[in-house]
């Protein structure tokens, strides 16, 4: 119980860390965000208390010197400047740390304690700030009676502190959402418009203030979500209750479901085609009734086996958004250390995909988000010089296209010199002396393994190792990536992986006596060929709508013996070619199966036909790589 207790916690933390992380990068954009400075305090204050009850001396005693931190700059007693920024930054980083190991499963006993040199620089900020306080401030006089207490306003609503207690009107206003401050306010007004003047209110003990605070505070979670949820919604917008109800579920427990639902799929899809065979048979007219109500059963319980499927698929689709999030402090830690001015612009990151896709897409992006801001944004004396703004751009996209998730990172930078990449290339002996390689074709060798433009290896790039394991990443699912670059405009990287990996829309084609599946993402159209093909040197060709096209025999191209095929597949791939079958036998929804044991070339899994024929399914980046 302990154990799901702490793996809660720890999940709902880092999710909470994450938050405090953007609101610090955007409160760096608004420094003067009172709001923004409420959410990071409230998110941290939130971490904390749960550490506390969760028992872990480690993580509290961090989030106590951080949240310090926090509470200076949220009431003002800190100016938010770029050295608090980066200790705060610093310091919550180190939290999420811990938070980390723990989801790793490191003994919260074993867990480290914050670096001196961390708590330095936290004491050193807020030791700074004490002093410049100081200094502005004079000490008051002394009086020689006490000083009548100050009744609170009407405008203000919640506990009150008095001088020299705790200030808990500022943690009140800070823990309490914008939204529902106005809406107490409110309400306290109208108190005191019908309610007992304030001044009338009898005096309290000391204590006393501090005490009913405290009561107060531990009232303000209930409190808090009635006054949210008490909002009226604005004009044109459906209001929705704060209670969402959610669940949190093992990822593979999800995966097991979904194997179930592929597996009924599959198992409705056989019993439908059995019964279409059986139904050639001759009946007679009892059993003509009896087939005719299995038909009507055997549709429904398709169709609620595919609801199934597609529900539980749903399960387990993530928006990128969870990965995106995550990049907007390695883009401004790392332009600072290159020195240069770079803007980091996100859009789509609604976009759903496979949580799996989105796990493995981390490592990717990174090598091209600091492929971008090392090889591509120039300084800013180059930038002006070419009459470029002085702060580069860098765009990261995502939207869905035909059952694929496309992910786009573009610069504006110096872009890519095709002849610089084929002169390096022929140099380390990557590609022949004499080969002819196009420009487009040329800039796709960045993914060759060793090769990197730059003269010396920097503790960034220049290795020629991350463009190589972008693609080897991408194409291990069933995705495909592309450069497209402008010399001086800029560099775009374009990566295409389906939405989902588990169910493949294919078209089902014999290759020789091999009955195979072509993901439909990778098909353009089908045509008829002739019994003669023309040939350009030597490798025959077809005209189709005006283009030359090559035809294959997929037979040969996996290793199967030909046969006559006069059905042609045209591939949609940057480079379209035919690839010639003996027969299309239809299309399907297939649950695919990956090869672990013993991989094989150009194919990505199996899976089972309708009649429960074994499906060859072909590799998506095999294809539009030319069947190389």
């Amino acid at each position: 119980m302990i154990d799901d207790m702490l793996q809660e916690f720890v999940v709902e933390a880092l999710e909470l860390a994450a938050q405090v992380e953007d609101n610090l990068l955007a409160l760096e954009l608004q420094p003067d965000s009172h709001e923004i400075l409420n959410a990071v305090f409230r998110a941290f204050h939130t971490i904390k208390g749960s550490a506390g009850f969760m028992n872990l001396p480690s993580v509290v005693a961090a989030c106590h010197l951080t949240e310090n931190l926090f509470d200076a700059l949220r009431t003002g007693a800190a100016p938010v400047t770029q050295q608090a920024i980066d200790v705060a930054l610093e310091a919550s980083g180190f939290v999420a740390d811990q938070l980390a190991a723990l989801a790793e499963g490191v003994n919260p006993e074993q867990l480290p304690a914050m670096p001196a040199a961390l708590e330095d620089r936290l004491t050193a900020v807020m030791a700074g700030i004490g002093e410049d306080k100081a200094a502005a401030t004079e000490p008051a006089p002394v009086a020689s009676e006490p000083a009548p207490v100050q009744q609170p306003q009407a405008a203000a609503p919640g506990p009150q502190n008095l001088p020299g207690q705790i200030d808990w009107q500022a943690y009140y206003e800070a823990l309490l959402p914008a939204s529902a401050l106005g809406a107490a306010a409110s309400i306290a007004s109208e108190l005191d418009d019908f309610g007992t003047p304030p001044e009338e209110e009898p005096a309290l003990p000391a204590i006393e203030p501090e005490r009913r605070a405290a009561q107060a505070d531990r009232r303000e979670l209930p409190d808090r979500r009635e006054a949210a949820e008490a909002q009226p919604a604005p004009d044109g917008q459906q209001q929705v209750s704060a209670k969402e109800e959610s669940l949190r579920v093992r990822a593979d427990k999800l995966d097991a479901l979904l194997e179930v639902a592929g597996e009924s799929v599959q198992a409705a899809n056989q019993a439908g085609a059995l019964f279409e065979k059986l139904m050639l048979f001759k009946q007679e007219d009892e059993a003509m009734l009896l087939m005719s109500a299995l038909a009507e059963t055997l549709q429904r319980a398709a169709r609620y086996t595919s609801e199934l499927q597609r529900a539980t698929l749903a399960t387990r689709m993530q928006p990128v958004g969870r990965l995106f999030q995550r990049f907007p402090r390695l883009v401004r830690d790392l332009s600072r250390d290159l020195g240069k001015q770079v803007e980091l612009v996100i859009e789509g990151a609604e976009t759903e995909v496979d949580r799996i896709v989105v796990d493995s897409l981390y490592d990717p992006l990174v090598h091209m988000l600091r492929n971008s801001l090392d090889h591509g944004v120039e300084p800013a004396e180059k930038r002006l010089a070419a009459g470029k703004p002085e702060k580069a751009r860098i765009s990261l996209r995502a939207w869905q296209e035909a059952g694929n998730v496309v992910i786009e990172v573009a610069d504006d930078g110096a872009g890519m010199d095709p002849e610089r990449l084929r002169h390096k290339a022929k140099t380390l002996g990557l590609i022949g002396e004499h080969l002819v390689v196009s420009d487009e074709d040329a800039l796709q060798l960045a993914f060759l393994p060793g090769l990197s433009t730059k003269a010396q290896a920097s503790s960034v790039s220049g290795r020629g190792v991350g463009m190589d394991v972008v693609k080897t990443t991408v194409e291990k699912h069933r995705g495909t990536i592309h450069i497209e670059s402008t010399l001086g405009q800029g560099t775009c990287f374009s990566i295409r992986l389906p939405i989902e990996l588990s169910i493949v829309p294919t078209m089902l084609v014999s290759a020789g006596e091999v009955l195979v599946g072509m993901p439909m993402s990778a098909v353009e159209r089908v045509i008829e060929l002739p019994e003669e093909l023309m040939s350009v040197s030597g490798q025959p060709v077809f005209r189709d709508q005006g283009r030359t096209l090559p035809v294959r025999s997929l037979a040969s191209v996996l290793g199967y013996t030909p046969r006559e095929e006069r059905i042609g597949i045209v591939v949609a791939s940057p480079k379209p070619y035919i690839l010639g079958v003996c027969l299309v036998e239809g299309t399907a929804d297939l649950v695919i199966k990956p090869l672990t044991a013993m991989p094989a070339r150009g194919i990505a899994g199996t899976a089972r036909s309708a009649e429960g024929s074994l499906v060859l399914i072909l590799d998506v980046a095999f294809l539009l790589a030319g069947g190389r």
